[in-house]
């Protein structure tokens, strides 16, 4: 049976995960977050975990490899669902072409890549309006800047990999939730 695999990315305060929570309720999907599953991994103490956390320990980025195994670990313990949802990967070119193998191995693809489209000035009122209410301190003006202009410079090019590939969405990220969210659906409703 072939799944619905969704891709959603976009910028810091794009609305991303508030768009996955009603994608996931939406559509029966399972939702697979890398920083979740990092995080559960580490905690758990299993051999990709105690790989990973001796990359975070010193300071360096889990390579590409590792995160892959884990994120096919976690695909295969939810065979029984409709579908998941990639969110925070992949975030560059090899990523995307090792997420693509390793779905192709299980029979899989990617369905559609949904890339939230919000302006800069808009991500920056958004994100500076989080952290005053949330204290989130990594949401402040210089901190938001540099973690923008590094989505821009990694994800422009994935989103010319799978606009190659006719899989890319682009939706217009502002306006009412739910408002969005018609736009996002109605893009996987023809694919579906």
């Amino acid at each position: 049976m072939i799944m619905l695999n969704i891709v959603i990315f976009g910028a810091p305060g794009s609305g991303k995960g508030t768009q996955s929570e009603k994608l996931i309720e939406k559509y029966g999907l399972a939702h697979i977050s890398t920083g979740d599953v990092l995080r559960a991994e580490i905690k758990a103490g299993s051999e990709l975990g105690k790989l990973a956390e001796g990359y975070i320990s010193k300071g360096q980025l889990v390579p590409d490899e590792v995160i892959i195994d884990m994120l096919a670990e976690v695909l295969d313990s939810k065979k029984d669902s409709k579908g998941v949802i990639f969110d925070g990967f992949p975030r560059t070119i090899p990523q995307g072409e090792a997420l693509d193998a390793m779905l192709k191995e299980r029979g899989q693809l990617v369905s559609a890549v949904v890339s939230l489209d919000v302006d800069e000035s808009e991500l920056v009122d958004r994100l500076l309006k989080r952290g005053q209410l949330s204290g989130r301190s990594d949401d402040n003006e210089e901190t938001i800047k540099s973690r923008l202009d590094v989505y821009k410079n990694q994800t422009s090019p994935l989103k010319e990999h799978y606009s190659k590939q006719g899989k890319l969405h682009g939706i217009p990220g502002v306006g009412q939730i739910d408002e969005i969210f018609g736009r996002i659906t109605e893009a996987i409703d023809k694919i579906n």
